[in-house]
């Protein structure tokens, strides 16, 4: 469930998709993403995750996992069993223009960089400290300025070379269209831009939630 800036593979992975309105920021949504990463290239790797944001995703978006690293994982263990989800299509987003920036900052085992823009990550990847900078493969930015503009585009960078358990990645961002929930699904792990035409081996939860919810939806999860 993500796309790799070089040969990756990925396994257990978790995405949560939610909606809420909070108290100071309004109406948001939020996502929860995590999974084991392999990395199979010589050399620096990264995640990529596209974000439907109406206003700029910052380091404050992100929100620290803590002591509470089991939180995706007491979902899914909430939800087995499930019956296997029906085949459906994909929502390409756009949205209004807006003033483009790259920020770069680490959270847990990643250098985030996070652009407003996917034609600004080649001359922001300098930001990245040289262990975790990744190479790009100008086809990939292409692919995601054509199908995501006006999306934030996150770059998660890692440079380990064993399969490790990050702690979850989790954020919240004012969504470009109140009443659609989007999970970045693209799953690509070859440093290319994605084949939309391939068949992709499924060892995914995907998980949504709401606080417009009615009382006889969904399943209660409890917390340390």
């Amino acid at each position: 469930m993500c796309v790799s800036m070089a040969p990756a593979r990925f396994s257990g992975t978790t995405l949560y998709v939610g909606r809420r309105h909070h108290p100071t920021h309004g109406l948001i949504h939020v996502l929860g993403y995590q999974n084991s990463a392999a990395n199979l290239h010589d050399g620096p790797n990264a995640m990529l995750l596209h974000l439907p944001s109406a206003q700029p995703v910052t380091p404050d978006n992100f929100i620290s996992a803590g002591k509470s690293d089991k939180i995706l994982s007491r979902m899914v263990d909430a939800l087995r069993p499930v019956a296997p989800a029906a085949p459906g299509g994909m929502d390409w987003m756009g949205g209004a223009p807006r003033s483009a920036a790259v920020r770069v900052f680490d959270h847990d085992v990643y250098t985030v960089l996070l652009a407003e823009d996917a034609t600004l990550i080649p001359a922001a990847i300098s930001r990245v400290p040289r262990r975790r900078r990744p190479r790009l493969d100008p086809a990939l930015m292409e692919f995601y300025a054509a199908h995501y503009p006006h999306h934030t585009i996150a770059v998660c960078c890692f440079d380990n070379v064993q399969a490790r358990r990050a702690k979850p990645l989790l954020l919240w961002y004012h969504p470009l269209d109140d009443q659609l929930l989007t999970a970045p699904a693209l799953d690509c792990h070859t440093g290319g831009p994605p084949d939309l035409t391939a068949d992709v081996p499924v060892d995914h939860w995907v998980i949504l939630g709401t606080d417009e919810a009615p009382a006889d939806w969904g399943v209660p999860v409890t917390y340390p």
